[in-house]
Order: C-alpha cells, then sequence, then structure tokens
C-alpha cells in the first residue's frame, strides 16, 4: 500500500495494466452487478440539476425508472447509488449504441450540453474507493467482464493509474497525483536496478 495524504493506495494500480476495450466489453460494467453506481453525497444534487438536459439522451426504461426512484436511492448496503432499471437491470442512464452500453450523462457531456461528465466512481472504473474515517482505501477491482482491458492495457504497456490520471486527479488533484506519480517512478526505477 502507499500511503498519500489521507488516502491509502493499492499497488495494483501501478503493477496492473488497464486499457478499456468497448468493442470487446460491450460496456459491461454499466450493466452487470447488483447495485447502481456509487454516488458522492453531492452527485445527486448535481444529477437533478442536470437531469433536464439529461432525458434526451436517455432511453425509455431508464427515464421510466428515474421518475419512479429518482436519480439516486440508497442500495442494499446502505450507499447512495444510481437507480438499475426495474431494480435489477442495467444502470438507468445507460444507453445502447450498436449494441455497446454507454452512458447517457457522458453523452450530454460530449455534446457540450452540461459539465458534468459522469459520477466519479464511473470515472474511475476499475477503481473503487472506500471511505473509512482516517482516511480512504483508493483499491484495484478485479472483475471477469474487464478481461479484455486487462489485456488491452498489456498489450499497450499502460498502468491503471496512467489510464486514469483524469478522474484521479479529478478526485485527488493534481499535487496527490504527482505524488502517486514520483512513487511509481521510484518503484519501476528501484526494479530496474535490482535487474
Amino acid at each position: 500500500m502507499i500511503a498519500i495524504d489521507k488516502t491509502l493506495v493499492s499497488d495494483d494500480l501501478l503493477d496492473r495494466k488497464f486499457v478499456c476495450d468497448l468493442v470487446a466489453c460491450k460496456g459491461e460494467c454499466c450493466v452487470a452487478g447488483d447495485s447502481g453506481a456509487p454516488l458522492e453525497p453531492e452527485e445527486e444534487a448535481i444529477l437533478k440539476s442536470i437531469l433536464p438536459e439529461v432525458i434526451p439522451y436517455m432511453n425509455k426504461e431508464g427515464i421510466k425508472e428515474i421518475k419512479k426512484s429518482g436519480v439516486a436511492l440508497i442500495d442494499s448496503d446502505g450507499d447512495l447509488v444510481t437507480p438499475l432499471v426495474d431494480g435489477v437491470k442495467h444502470c438507468a442512464f445507460v444507453i445502447f449504441e450498436d449494441s455497446i452500453a454507454k452512458c447517457a450523462i457522458e453523452k450530454a457531456y460530449y455534446d457540450g450540453k452540461i459539465k458534468f461528465k459522469k459520477p466519479v466512481s464511473c470515472h474511475l472504473y476499475p477503481v473503487r474507493i472506500t471511505k473509512y474515517k482516517e482516511f480512504d482505501a483508493v483499491n484495484y477491482q478485479e472483475w471477469d467482464v474487464c478481461k479484455p482491458a486487462c489485456s488491452c492495457g498489456e498489450k499497450l504497456g499502460v498502468p491503471v493509474y496512467k489510464f486514469l490520471k483524469e478522474p484521479l486527479i479529478r478526485k485527488y488533484g493534481k499535487v496527490w497525483y504527482k505524488q502517486l506519480e514520483l512513487v511509481a517512478e521510484e518503484k519501476k526505477s528501484s526494479l530496474t536496478k535490482k535487474v
């Protein structure tokens, strides 16, 4: 584990390789699972405020779920999350294009309709953050649906922390990320010396 400010970061962020391959995985991380995307408390208010701009991008079943459940709810673990269609299917904000699950929020963002890209937990995936009283645990989550991303990352030689530079900076800031880069460089340098 790497201690940076009030975070403990798993070595997997430096050691594992990862680059999303949507053509191969079809966006399965937005579809599979037993709960919606984890939300920061302030993100519920943001989602409520941007909903009028996002709804035109959503499909009918997603809109129906949002009207029924709202933009966020508390799941069985007590976490604030996006709702799932019918409570068991994919995230209510998922849209399908060419059989690939994508995000209506992100599509509205890229079209310049809103300034919020998507929930930070989605942006950070496959990194998951567990909040404790004194620190955040920043961990890589291994999941079978991401095997194509792991293969792609290995092929391209891109570690998780580099693939997730933008969302890690969004969550913890540039100074924090620079410290993570320094640790990665030191680790790489020490491994090179051993060889």
